[in-house]
């Protein structure tokens, strides 16, 4: 199974994982949608945005699939903090997860 990357306003998987968030962006709040892109050639059958720690909680779910080309706005329900945990899989069994800053990204671009 080849390795896909989960992307974040067009940044590399490297670029968001591990991430130390400063004190002030915890405090903060993220925008109350988030923007999810598939730009891959297969479909999204699921998709999970999760607050990070030890007892996580779901905040957003793709309801249906979602086509290759297509993009949809996921509603974020009660966030909070900036640290997320974001899963993706896909109709050909590739997964992907990373831990995200939601106060900076506002758009998560799925690609090969």
């Amino acid at each position: 199974m080849a390795l896909r990357t989960l992307t974040a306003l067009g940044l590399g998987l490297g670029a968001v994982l591990g991430f130390a968030l400063p004190a002030a962006a915890q405090a903060s709040r993220p925008h109350p949608q988030i923007t999810i892109s598939n730009q891959r050639t297969i479909p999204l059958s699921s998709f999970e945005i999760a607050t990070s720690g030890e007892q996580p909680r779901l905040v957003a779910k793709l309801a249906k699939p979602l086509a290759p080309g297509k993009s949809i706005a996921l509603k974020l329900n009660k966030p909070q903090g900036c640290a997320y945990t974001v899963q993706a899989k896909f109709d050909d069994d590739a997964t992907s997860d990373a831990d995200m800053d939601l106060c900076k990204d506002r758009v998560i671009r799925l690609t090969e």
